[in-house]
């Protein structure tokens, strides 16, 4: 036995069906860093794995006490754990891998809160002890409230676009309804030089602009809902 029931439709008001619009804002906002993250390499190659550790260890210590002298205080400082090895390397005429000594490896790990000391950070660090820059990470002290000018953004974006069509076709906005934030996107932009080897012997500290950083975009989405009037 089939049944089949109907409901009463909705009453409708005098003013008949809700208006409305609905739009997405996509904002942008282009900022340059202001902080960054510096990580140094330490490596110390010895016949002995006691050798290669000690050299390491001094080494390590000087390029930390030449970050220090820069007034960079200890808590933006960061040593990583050692890595010792054996060191091989491949013979041609005997066509085998022969034993080389040992190779020891560490991280020093620098915060810089400001762009401009970074060429004289990496010149002490590497003529103290350091012969690598395994890369530079730059970042935002403030990171919300560049956010909240990516949100700003966007929604001015979602009511330019809103007028726009309305006025086209004749309506006009009313009162906002709804708003939902669809997305949101913060970058990390990336200078690396993998494992680049420095040399320790003195020399002039590079131009800034050898570390141009750019400019980190972030963005933001979000969708409203106007009343039509």
């Amino acid at each position: 036995v089939w049944s089949l029931m109907v409901a009463p439709a909705p009453a409708q008001s005098d003013d008949g069906p809700s208006r409305t619009i609905s739009v997405q804002g996509e904002g942008t906002v282009n900022v340059a860093p202001d902080r960054a993250v510096v990580r140094f390499g330490v490596v110390s190659q010895a016949e002995t794995a006691e050798a290669a550790r000690s050299q390491n260890a001094d080494a390590a210590a000087r390029a930390m006490n030449a970050v220090r002298d820069l007034g960079i205080p200890d808590n933006r400082i960061r040593m990583e754990a050692l890595q010792l090895q054996p060191r091989r390397e491949y013979n041609p005429e005997t066509r085998q891998r022969e034993d080389k000594g040992y190779e020891a490896t560490r991280q020093v790990v620098v915060e810089v809160d400001s762009l401009d000391r970074l060429p004289v950070l990496v010149t002490r660090v590497v003529q103290e002890g350091a012969n690598r820059l395994s890369g530079i990470q730059y970042d935002l002290s403030d990171r919300d409230a560049i956010r909240n000018d990516a949100l700003r953004a966007a929604a001015e974006a979602a009511r330019a676009k809103a007028d726009l069509l309305a006025t086209t076709l004749g309506a006009s906005l009313g009162p906002v309804q709804e708003i939902r934030e669809q997305s949101f996107s913060f970058p990390r932009p990336m200078m690396r030089t993998e494992a680049a080897t420095m040399k320790t012997s003195d020399q002039a500290a590079p131009q800034p602009d050898a570390y141009a950083a750019g400019e980190i975009e972030v963005s933001a989405s979000v969708q409203v809902t106007f009343a039509l009037q």
